[in-house]
């Protein structure tokens, strides 16, 4: 690749999913509902955009680009930038209830698919059991 900026994106796109994964499989001890409302916040959080300037070393001329608003935020307060951070941040917050509403609804969609299957689990299990021969005795299965 010729230019480094959509190389960077990348990088940051394999690496935010990376972080998003480990996250969900971390989270592992969480109920279902907040296990994905908390992943999806995080990536409300870390994949929205916004716009940044930055002055170059010639007088009076600015790069302008994207950035991740989280970072964007990051470094307005360690400029202590407050012109910047305020958009920054109200971006962020923007990220993460579009995120978390990602993630109740992922939750929402899928919670009928999670119930059937114990459901139907719980009255296989219910059922008497026929054996074969008609004894009481627990046959274990045979392979070969």
């Amino acid at each position: 690749m010729s230019d480094s900026i959509p190389l960077l994106w990348l990088s940051y796109g394999f690496l935010s999913l990376m972080v998003l994964l480990t996250g969900y499989l971390g989270l592992a001890f969480l109920p279902r509902l907040p296990r994905l409302v908390i992943t999806w916040l995080v990536a409300g959080v870390m994949w929205i955009p916004s716009r940044f300037r930055l002055p170059l070393i010639e007088e009076g001329e600015f790069y302008t680009g994207l950035a991740p608003a989280i970072m964007v935020a990051a470094i307005a307060v360690l400029e202590g930038n407050g012109s910047v951070f305020l958009p920054a941040a109200l971006l962020v917050a923007v990220g993460a209830l579009l995120g978390g509403g990602v993630g109740m609804l992922l939750w929402w969609r899928g919670r009928g698919r999670n119930q059937k299957p114990h459901a139907d689990r719980e009255e296989r299990d219910s059922r008497p059991v026929r054996k074969r021969g008609g004894n009481d005795e627990r046959e274990e299965p045979v392979i070969g």
